[in-house]
């Protein structure tokens, strides 16, 4: 330590001592003030981005593809082709959805005198007004491509069955059978004729028949 007339004199040494203790709190403090500044800018950099974002998807300026998607219909008619399966392989449950009392037993009867086995005979409800409503499992799709054959002008609907069997429900717009002569027997698709009809207007597409209890 150096005095001069009574007061101490810093000397080189103490003033490098002194600025070398200063000097790593002053980068410190400026390093977290810089790192604070970039991240409040990055911060307020995606809040900006996220608004515009938003903005632009609501306006329709960026459309999203799932979005736009999950507006196309999947497809409700299966889309293979099946041989025409002999009548006496399939098994049927005739259901009368219409007014006309009895009709249910006498399709039945028709189609028992072509050779088809009918397993049960009842009554069904359905909105439908069409000819005719076709049911099956995957399992009974070849034998409803047989009754569809038959019964010219039905919808077909696929169910949750695991079996072989094949409902078939009489509507108001039932007609008759196809002449036993006329039945085209070659291959060919199940027809839901009403699927284009209900991705126009979801409002006119029947509601899809439930079997009666205990069938």
């Amino acid at each position: 330590m150096t005095q001069l007339h009574g007061h101490h004199v810093v000397t080189g040494p103490e003033l490098r001592a002194t600025f070398a203790d200063d000097a790593p709190v002053r980068r410190g403090s400026f390093g977290r003030r810089l790192f604070h500044g970039i991240v409040l800018v990055l911060l307020l950099g995606v809040i900006t981005a996220g608004a515009v974002g938003a903005w632009a998807v609501m306006n329709g300026v960026i459309k999203v593809p799932t979005a736009i998607a999950s507006k196309a219909p999947a497809s409700l008619c299966p889309s293979g082709t099946f041989d025409y399966v002999p009548n006496a392989n399939v098994q049927l449950n005739v259901l009368n959805a219409t007014s006309r009392g009895g009709l249910a037993a006498t399709v039945a009867d028709q189609l028992t005198a072509r050779g088809y086995k009918v397993a049960s005979v009842g009554n069904s409800d359905t909105s439908y007004s069409g000819t005719g409503v076709v049911v099956s499992g995957v399992k009974g799709q070849a034998a409803a491509f047989n009754i569809q054959r038959n019964l010219a002008g039905t919808d077909y609907f696929q169910d949750n069955r695991e079996d072989e069997s094949v409902d078939v429900i009489i509507t108001p717009g039932y007609q008759g059978l196809v002449d036993p002569q006329l039945v085209d027997q070659t291959p060919g698709k199940l027809l839901c004729p009403r699927e284009e009809l209900r991705i126009a207007d979801n409002s006119k597409w029947p509601v899809i028949p439930t079997r009666p209890a205990g069938q």
